[in-house]
């Protein structure tokens, strides 16, 4: 059985860990159909259900899957360990956009992912999680010198836990760009710790959290700057219905000697009911003396002028509603480069906001 952090720890205060509880000792159900969850194009697809690879619906082109046992001391990162999926490429090598598709039925599942890039090797990830139980995911990532990766991640699933943990290495003038869509019914705990170890590299970690009912999604986010002139973004947006709640803890770490680093957090919660709850924690700890480091963090509600200006234009209050909603959303959602990828994540905000407004 795995042991879990309670939320008398301070890292873990926000999580939801009764939902965790709840999901990993529900039964096996069946599995939702895939249809309309894969984006176009002729890249690598891989399906995972309850955390085991299906070969079948899978072609997995340059990732392979193999025996994984990851060095994290994360409390369930660690239990990850055993058959995972490995993205290795070769220096100057790129890929086309890698699909990953998440079916869990019930239950607890675990699987452990590790990216590397060697020096300007270049890829794109999108990985959608559907279906209910506990799901559990460590990624670990290794950036050499100039490489790229962008990471597209769809929370759907309608019931249960996700739980993701990111773990990276950026090196030198390399970057990674992980942005999240949390639009699903399930509670769950987007984790990640970045460390830019190599001069000018770049560590980008954000999205979107969006919740109603009783439903509760956290994020909690370090980044570490360790090497010169090295960059990060942090852009977080959480909307929240009825008597949901939405977390964002983001962290900015610059050790002595990682001058010119260029860090910027923010965090912005929208409340859509005044029963609904944000908890926004930005943090920065900084050594070095020549940074340049700004965080914002603000909590409310639509803006009355503005929703009185759309509907003194003729725009009903809901659809009036839901138009500053969604521009709110994109502040993150927009940061997704690949045009297909994006209109998939704004299909996704659009749905849940048709149900929530």
């Amino acid at each position: 059985m795995t042991q879990l952090p309670t939320n008398r720890m301070e890292a873990w205060r926000w999580t939801d860990l009764a939902a965790l509880e709840a999901a990993r000792s529900t039964d096996r159900g069946s599995a939702p159909a895939l249809d309309g969850l894969w984006i176009e194009g002729d890249g690598p697809r891989l399906v995972f259900r309850d955390g085991m690879y299906q070969p079948k619906l899978s072609t997995p082109g340059e990732v392979s899957v193999e025996a994984i046992s990851p060095a994290t001391a994360h409390p369930l990162g660690a239990v990850t360990a055993g058959d995972g999926w490995r993205l290795t490429l070769a220096a100057e090598q790129t890929v086309a956009v890698i699909q990953i598709v998440h079916v869990a039925t019930g239950g607890e599942n675990h699987l452990p992912g590790v990216i590397e890039l060697s020096r300007n090797a270049d890829a794109s990830i999108v990985e959608t999680f559907v279906g209910a139980g506990w799901t559990n995911r460590l990624t670990t990532i290794r950036l050499a010198e100039g490489a790229r990766l962008t990471r597209s991640v769809r929370l759907l699933q309608a019931s249960g836990f996700v739980s993701l943990r990111e773990e990276a290495e950026i090196g030198a003038a390399a970057s990674l760009a992980s942005i999240f869509l949390g639009a699903g019914k399930a509670a769950s705990r987007i984790d990640g710790e970045l460390v830019v170890t190599g001069d000018g590299g770049l560590a980008e970690m954000g999205g979107a959290l969006l919740t109603r009912g009783e439903q509760r999604q956290e994020c909690a986010v370090t980044v570490r700057h360790s090497a010169l002139d090295g960059a990060s973004r942090q852009i977080w947006r959480a909307v929240a219905a009825d008597r949901s709640a939405a977390s964002l803890a983001a962290r900015v770490d610059v050790a002595r000697g990682a001058q010119k680093t260029d860090g910027e957090q923010s965090l912005r919660g929208l409340l859509l009911h005044r029963t609904a709850t944000v908890n926004l924690k930005p943090e920065l700890e900084i050594f070095a003396d020549d940074v340049k480091c700004a965080h914002g963090a603000t909590v409310g509600e639509l803006d009355k002028q503005a929703l009185f200006y759309l509907q003194s234009r003729g725009l009903p209050q809901g659809p009036a509603k839901a138009m500053l909603t969604r521009a709110f959303v994109a502040d993150a959602i927009d940061r997704i480069e690949d045009e297909a990828v994006r209109e998939v994540f704004a299909a996704d905000a659009e749905a849940w906001l048709n149900e929530a407004l």
